[in-house]
């Protein structure tokens, strides 16, 4: 027997507990884990609350992270005792996911947790610290070095916001962070940001070109915050979008694509290949500070994900909640 999150949809209606499940209970697949830490995602948040579709079938395990030890496994890949991370490939969605003590996948959606992490550590960076380094990736991949000028991260304090910033300012780069918090900005700062702005200076509607401000702009808000991020973003710079915390919507123009030559780069993590996580793995582990994954993270047990899943959607957390399935 262990423990999980169970969400379940009966006659229209969605329930969600926290449950005592039997291991015949588990999807079939290959290899068996241990979870020892899971996240809540701003996703897994939206799953749990009902407030978007992302669970495709039920009942279903949320938690698009996991980390843990392998168990059993029927793949050459992985061998009882190896210490693995998973991020997105849809479990929590269509697959049960993380949110449990154990967890049962298909091999090619493992990883070796990176031996400077431990399995907490590799939590509290999460989807949400591998999404902000597959954006400075792709950034830096396309060319963009710290002499460029400003790069603008929104949805500063959140999740993704909190490591692209750590990662950024390891790197050298002058960042800009927007932010809806006022009471955030020495959190921001001291995570390396050199000014902090309010979220509403972007997130109304806009010009569809404006003063040229952002060498680059990580973005996870959409919606009008990127629309106006890619109005002021200056020739031929970058714009790495990986997120709809303010809406899908994208209210802009073609003008700061086509007079400008801004590059909008979108950054998928769920499906992202072997060949993108690995390097944005190894940048995390090269570059991010220990000493700021402490800052970022608040730790919770299984028991309170329900209601943290609330906080999450409501906007009220700050950097990346970790859960110990096990407490």
């Amino acid at each position: 027997m262990f423990k999980a999150i169970l969400i379940d949809k009966q006659d229209g209606a969605q329930s969600v507990r926290l449950a005592e499940l039997d291991e015949g209970q588990l999807p079939e697949a290959p290899v068996s884990v241990r979870v020892e830490y899971s996240t809540l995602n701003y996703k897994d948040g939206l799953a749990i609350t009902g407030k978007s579709p992302v669970v495709r079938k039920f009942p279903m395990v949320p938690g698009i992270d996991f980390a843990g030890v392998v168990e059993t496994s029927a793949s050459d890949a992985w061998r009882a005792g190896d210490r693995v991370l998973l991020n997105g490939w849809g479990v929590g969605e269509g697959h049960w996911g993380g949110l449990a003590q154990k967890a049962r996948v298909n091999p090619a959606w493992l990883q070796r947790l990176p031996e400077r992490f431990s399995a907490q550590q590799a939590m509290a960076i999460g989807t949400a610290g591998y999404t902000a380094a597959l954006c400075v990736e792709a950034l830096v991949k396309q060319g963009l070095t710290p002499d460029r000028g400003e790069v603008l991260v929104t949805g500063a304090s959140g999740g993704v916001g909190s490591v692209a910033i750590s990662l950024l300012a390891r790197a050298g780069f002058n960042i800009v962070a927007s932010t809806g918090k006022a009471s955030e900005g020495d959190y921001l700062k001291s995570l390396g940001a050199r000014q902090v702005m309010d979220r509403n200076e972007l997130s109304q509607p806009g010009k569809p070109l404006q003063k040229e401000r952002w060498a680059a702009v990580v973005d996870s808000v959409g919606s009008h915050t990127l629309a106006n991020a890619c109005a002021q973003t200056r020739y031929r710079g970058l714009v790495a979008a990986c997120g709809l915390a303010q809406g899908m919507d994208f209210p802009a123009s073609v003008a700061p694509f086509i007079l400008r030559g801004v590059s909008l780069l979108g950054i998928d993590s769920v499906m992202a290949p072997r060949e993108l996580r690995e390097p944005a793995w190894n940048r995390l582990a090269r570059d991010l500070e220990p000493a700021a994954l402490d800052r970022i993270e608040k730790l919770i047990g299984l028991g309170e994900v329900v209601a943290a899943a609330q906080d999450i959607v409501a906007g009220k957390v700050r950097g990346r909640i970790v859960v110990d399935v096990n407490r």
